[in-house]
């Protein structure tokens, strides 16, 4: 297993930027792949944004394409999501899953962080 812990959610004004981090512990050397994903209320877990941990090739969402970055530092079991010209639709909470391949289904990931409530809001 794999334990995921997500900080940095916060209220933001649209247009503005915000930087999530997910510290991960556990048996990290099953894990090929980090992912990001949303969820806000009543709706599906949507994919947002994915890394590979060794060689961090990344995969995006159409709507991250160009607004989010995806990255991490293996050395600090870390992966952030730097997320800018944020609207309100960004509003969710945001979820770092851990899993084997990187794909955009979250049937794909084993282990799931709590999350962390992101509003874009006046």
């Amino acid at each position: 297993q794999v334990q995921l812990v997500e900080s940095g959610g916060r209220w933001v004004q649209p247009g503005g930027s915000l930087r999530l981090s997910c510290v991960v512990s556990g048996r990290t050397y099953e894990m090929a792949a980090l992912a990001w994903f949303r969820q806000a209320p009543g709706k599906d877990r949507e994919f947002v944004a994915a890394i590979r941990w060794i060689g961090g090739r990344t995969l995006y969402s159409d709507s991250a394409k160009g607004r989010f970055t995806i990255s991490r530092d293996n050395a600090k079991n870390t992966v952030w999501l730097e997320m800018n010209s944020l609207n309100p639709e960004d509003t969710a909470v945001y979820l770092c899953a851990a899993g084997g391949y990187m794909r955009k289904s979250r049937h794909e990931y084993n282990d799931w962080g709590q999350g962390t409530q992101v509003t874009v809001g006046q």
